[in-house]
């Protein structure tokens, strides 16, 4: 079944990501911290933090995904749910929700999303191009 959601960017946090013996959701960890840092700074107030369960990432928990309308996608995980992640991921997303088309310069990436990145998404009706 599929909810309504916010149309801008958005980070859909999988609030049911567990790391591998761990018996706590460090997912919803992930999320808590994310709400956190945002309202700490006005700046994260152009990505909307959101939640769902299960992205299928099992794997690389704590995954999320990076969307906009008309924009590339992106998978990122293997996150701690600590607020070093989470201001990585936001300060990231801030330079992702001001690009033109999801593209973000090498440069602007934060340390902590280095080495993140599962997968990326074209948008609909689109390709990437090289």
């Amino acid at each position: 079944m599929l909810v309504r959601a916010a149309d801008g960017p958005a980070i859909v946090a999988c609030n049911t990501c567990r790391r591998a013996r761990d018996t706590a959701r460090s997912g919803a960890q992930l999320v808590a911290a994310l709400r956190a840092v945002q309202a700490s700074d006005p700046r994260y107030a152009a990505v909307t933090v959101q939640e769902m369960s299960c992205l299928f990432a099992c794997g690389d928990a704590c995954t999320l995904h990076l969307r906009a309308p008309g924009k590339i996608g992106y998978v990122l995980g293997r996150f701690t749910a600590d607020e070093d992640s989470a201001r990585a991921i936001l300060d990231y997303a801030v330079h992702y929700a001001a690009s033109a088309d999801g593209e973000v310069p090498f440069a602007l990436w934060p340390e902590g999303v280095k080495g993140h990145f599962l997968t990326r998404m074209p948008p609909p009706g689109f390709l990437v191009a090289d």
